[in-house]
């Protein structure tokens, strides 16, 4: 009987420490977000860590297509942050996001070489032969292409000058472009100008060009970490964050 005792509590103590080390694995809380919210999100999220130390943030960056087809496919994701309508909208019509919100805007931009300040003073000089290559996000899957096409085509542009782009896998590789001289000219939001350590801004693009420039946030449906979303979801409306945002360019809504 002793024998049988000492057996049981020994498989008790196993299953007591697997299930331990399951819910050790489940704490982490993960939000995905835009490539372009790197900066100020890694920022932010430091600051939620301070305040909630026992939450385990762990952040992904990508483009916002890239997001949603990782969450669509099951990835542990419990919030997430576009910087595009669609991609939020193709989720929510799959019943996979909640407590949608409109979170920040932004502007795009042309930024450049110092070399093509004195030639870029308007969206037609673009053509211009001493222009050899346009960096700019997939318009399929990056937001900030899809705004970029929008714009050459509302200034008739986009046929005219296809020998010149160079369609990146998210917004930062266009900007990363300019600093390491792989590009002339990058089409970014105004917030990613704000980090370029070689390049200026040669161009605003005026907002009429492009569809709305808006990040959306939600949770995702599937998330067990009820409480982390709505402590973050709140934390996002801080002034805290309010102030990240802005000191990187950001347009809070």
């Amino acid at each position: 009987m002793k024998k049988l005792l000492s057996l049981l509590a020994v498989i008790l103590l196993i299953f007591i420490t697997i299930n331990l080390s399951v819910m050790s694995a489940d704490t982490a809380f993960y939000v995905f977000s835009a490539a372009s919210l790197t900066d100020a999100m890694t920022e932010i999220a430091n600051e939620f860590e301070n305040k909630y130390p026992e939450i385990d943030l762990k952040l992904n960056f990508a483009s916002s297509g890239t997001l949603q087809k990782q969450i669509e496919q099951g990835a542990p994701a419990d919030y997430f942050i576009s910087a595009g309508i669609k991609q939020m909208d193709n989720l929510e019509n799959k019943d996979l996001i909640n407590s949608r919100t409109d979170l920040l805007k932004n502007r795009m931009v042309v930024v450049g070489v110092s070399e093509m300040e004195s030639e870029i003073k308007k969206i037609s000089d673009l053509k211009k032969s001493v222009v050899k290559y346009i960096a700019m996000g997939m318009p399929e899957s990056v937001p900030a292409g899809k705004y970029a096409k929008e714009t050459l085509e509302f200034f008739g542009l986009w046929a005219e000058i296809q020998n010149k782009i160079v369609q990146t896998k998210d917004v930062r590789q266009a900007l990363t472009y300019i600093d390491t001289g792989n590009s002339d000219l990058s089409f970014v939001y105004a917030s990613d100008a704000t980090v370029l350590e070689k390049g200026k801004i040669l161009l605003e693009v005026p907002e009429k060009a492009h569809s709305p420039i808006i990040y959306p946030a939600a949770a995702i449906n599937r998330s067990d970490n009820t409480e982390a979303v709505k402590l973050f979801s709140d934390f996002l409306q801080s002034k805290i964050s309010k102030g990240i945002f802005s000191k990187y360019g950001f347009i809070i809504n």
